[in-house]
């Protein structure tokens, strides 16, 4: 990093306490998108507020633009709700509704009702649908024009709206019927070349793709992998156009998807966390996860308790039993999150436990054999006892079929029963992999105890 830009956040809380605008947007202009978004995890809350209110709505908007949806949210909390709306007036809908989103419900109903009619109506659109599905990761900004328009009339009312339609991504416009059915596509190429008197009818593309506007966005992925499209036209289940979904928001929503299940399995619990948050906000989540693992691992560690006179007997074991449950663990992981991510591409269905359960053992019993042969071989070789060997053998490739078998299906179980595999997949399989493996080894050498001692 750069000497200018090293803390920048006392620098910027500096140009706010003399009241410098012209300094402090200077400052802003010169700083790179990440640079902005560190200076406003440092800066002290009240200041972040200060800021916002001292620069102009456009100017405040480009700010909110390049941070995080939970600092964006927090800023727009810290000042009145009428500077909040004209703020967010001056961003795309859909970035409206990422911010609104972060809100409580009635500050963002407030702002809401702050904002213009019209920008409002847009706003609640979107915030309709859940954030998964095309309807809440559509954009409403788009040029739909009625199939008797001509030519002519298509370019006089880019030019009357031209200020508006300035900040769309226009490649495309849609046709559509007197009652909103989507007809066509139209490109913009084709109707710069054509004569102003023909209609946009004659111009179109028929029958275009399209997606729904509840389709999930496991399908939205697999529309967007199977055709090369920039965006598609959404529509409701009256074939009324209602939106537009870009390629790049659907593969953003899939990369914050996988952010998410990878907080989750890291027993991130709420929501995203970053270390600007409140102290016992960050707490609370962490614990919320780690107090239900605590039970999970004394039922595991029970299993230990059981066959005490065992291991107690053949110490050797204590020094085996961390790494066969770790191994079987790792297998067990490896297998939650390919089927986590088949279930976000739709390459499975919650049904197909029996199908994915064969096809995980077989990778199980492959690599059950040959972790089991080496670590069986290292504790033979320290040791010298071949019976310590097999024990120590079988219970790891025993323990990593079945974990694999359980990573690879509980994620599907889970999803059945409206559960989140990413949350509740690992303390599971956990918990499970510990046991069985404390279990297979304990037991496996309590029946061959005469031989290892």
């Amino acid at each position: 990093m750069s000497k200018e830009f090293t803390e920048s956040w006392e620098h910027i809380g500096e140009l706010i306490g003399k009241k410098d605008i012209d300094g402090l947007l200077l400052f802003l202009k010169k700083l790179p998108v990440s640079e902005i978004a560190w200076a406003m995890a440092n800066l002290d809350e009240h200041l972040r507020g200060e800021l916002i209110e001292l620069i102009s709505p456009a100017e405040a908007a480009t700010v909110l633009h390049s941070i995080t949806g939970d600092q964006a949210a927090d800023m727009l909390e810290t000042i009145n709700v009428r500077e909040a709306a004209n703020i967010l007036e001056e961003l795309p809908t859909d970035e409206q509704v990422d911010i609104l989103s972060e809100v409580d419900a009635g500050s963002a109903e407030a702002i809401l009702s702050a904002m213009p009619a019209a920008s409002a109506r847009k706003a609640r659109q979107i915030m309709q649908y859940p954030s998964d599905v095309a309807g809440g990761i559509m954009t409403v900004e788009f040029l739909a024009y009625p199939e008797t328009m001509t030519v002519g009339e298509v370019f006089k009312d880019l030019r009357e709206h031209q200020e508006e339609y300035s900040d769309y991504e226009v490649q495309y416009a849609y046709i559509i019927s007197k009652t909103g059915k989507l007809q066509g596509v139209l490109r913009m190429r084709d109707l710069i070349m054509a004569k102003p008197s023909i209609t946009v009818k004659s111009l179109m593309i028929r029958n275009p793709r399209f997606v729904l506007v509840d389709d999930p966005l496991e399908k939205l992925i697999g529309f967007f992998e199977g055709n090369n499209f920039i965006g598609a036209p959404v529509i409701d289940l009256r074939e009324r156009l209602v939106g537009v979904i870009r390629r790049a928001r659907v593969m953003e929503s899939s990369a914050e998807r996988a952010e998410s299940s990878f907080l989750h399995v890291s027993g991130i619990v709420g929501g995203e966390e970053f270390r600007y948050m409140p102290l016992l906000h960050r707490s609370t989540r962490r614990l919320s996860w780690l107090s239900i693992n605590i039970f999970l691992n004394i039922i595991a560690a029970s299993v230990i308790a059981f066959y005490q006179e065992t291991l107690t007997a053949v110490i050797a074991l204590a020094v085996f039993l961390p790494i066969i449950s770790d191994m079987s663990g790792c297998s067990g992981n490896q297998a939650v999150a390919v089927s986590i991510r088949e279930l976000t591409l739709g390459l499975v269905r919650p049904r197909e436990i029996l199908k994915v359960c064969l096809k995980e053992a077989g990778v199980g019993i492959i690599n059950g054999i040959v972790l089991g042969i080496l670590l069986g071989l290292a504790g033979f070789l320290w040791k010298g006892n071949l019976y310590l060997g097999l024990v120590i053998a079988g219970a790891l490739a025993l323990n990593t079929v079945l974990a694999v078998c359980i990573g690879g299906t509980v994620p599907l179980i889970l999803r059945k029963i409206k559960m989140d595999p990413a949350l509740a997949s690992g303390p599971i399989l956990t918990t499970i992999t510990d046991m069985c493996g404390f279990f297979l080894t304990l037991s496996l050498a309590s029946a061959l105890l005469v031989k290892l001692v």
